[in-house]
């Protein structure tokens, strides 16, 4: 197995002050068994760390080998905690929580029918999901208990989707803020009635500000240079490579940091030497003009190549392997 370079080691080692480590790409590449191994190899140094996936398909549970799934953050090694966000519980938990507000701002004794219709359909809504997970990222990531945040990221379309959720969403509730800061202009002398009328107004403002600011919070961890570092994961095939340019370019759209690219799944060159089937020979040599393409493309931002292994990574024995593989230890 051929030593890679240290460079995705060096990139994380120096720049402490990016707390957030992100591993993004299309699914079934490798996110989360990156996300995996390289919380395993802080923690390793020390760090208190929290790995945890925002996506709904991955499975840190099947990684670890153990049940994680919507219990908070679960203690694995020292100084290492995983955590798979359930979004329905938080959908539920949404819902619970608009259905108390209607009560309690227009003293309705039960919500009435037509309005709970409007908030079981406004549920299922598809990026309800993607809501409540990032959503939930802000509760975790706003207390600071880590050292390191390690996102296990959604597919690229859902971030890209929730990025420009937040911005379509700040410039919306800006425009109804500077509508009412207007209409306050104009307003005299009130009765009680518009007075509570306006107190009706300005709760409903207030809702949706604070949605906003936490939209803007988790779009904003995706786009600070300073705190986060955002690693592509790809594989040397044709059409991943252009998904992954494709992805790169609406990516810089909205300024998200892009630290640098991760090849996965690298057949090891010195199979060459031995006696295998053609057809795997003929692999190595195609593997080889992408791998050169996507040098080409790259070129120093290309910070590891990750070998094939010869079995799934699952359990403690598998993550501190490919930990020392991803991260220039003895990963043989």
């Amino acid at each position: 197995m051929e030593k890679i370079d240290t460079a995705l080691k060096t990139t994380i080692l120096q720049h402490p002050e990016r707390r957030y480590i992100m591993f993004g790409g299309k699914g079934g590449l490798g996110k989360t068994t990156f996300s995996a191994a390289t919380a395993y190899w802080l923690a390793s140094q020390g760090k208190k760390v929290l790995v945890f996936s925002v996506d709904p398909q991955a499975s840190l549970s099947d990684i670890f080998q153990r049940d994680i799934f919507g219990k908070g953050p679960v203690k694995i090694l020292e100084n290492l905690w995983a955590q798979e966000i359930d979004a329905d519980q938080h959908i539920k938990q949404y819902q619970g929580e608009i259905r108390q507000k209607i009560l309690d701002m227009y003293g309705f004794e039960s919500v009435p029918e037509e309005i709970e219709q409007y908030i079981q359909a406004a549920s299922a809504e598809p990026a309800m999901e993607e809501s409540a997970i990032f959503d939930a990222v802000v509760d975790v990531v706003v207390r600071g208990d880590y050292d390191y945040y390690i996102y296990d990221l959604v597919p690229l379309g859902h971030a890209l989707y929730y990025l420009s959720m937040a911005k379509v969403y700040d410039e919306w509730i800006t425009k109804i803020t500077r509508l009412r800061e207007e209409m306050a202009e104009y307003q005299g002398m009130v009765s009680r009635m518009k007075r509570e009328k306006e107190t009706e107004e300005d709760q409903i403002l207030t809702e949706l500000q604070d949605i906003r600011s936490r939209i803007n919070t988790s779009a904003r961890i995706l786009t600070d240079r300073e705190k986060t570092a955002f690693f592509f994961v790809l594989i040397p095939e044709e059409m991943i490579l252009l998904d992954t340019l494709k992805a790169a370019g609406m990516f810089a759209k909205f300024n998200v940091p892009v630290s640098g690219y991760v090849v996965n799944r690298v057949v090891p060159h010195e199979l060459l030497q031995q006696d295998i089937p053609a057809y795997l020979r003929n692999r190595i040599q195609m593997q080889d003009r992408y791998l050169a393409q996507i040098d080409r493309t790259f070129g120093s931002q290309v910070l590891a190549r990750v070998p094939e292994l010869e079995r799934d990574v699952s359990g403690t024995e598998m993550i501190e392997r490919l930990a020392g593989i991803m991260y220039g230890q003895d990963g043989s």
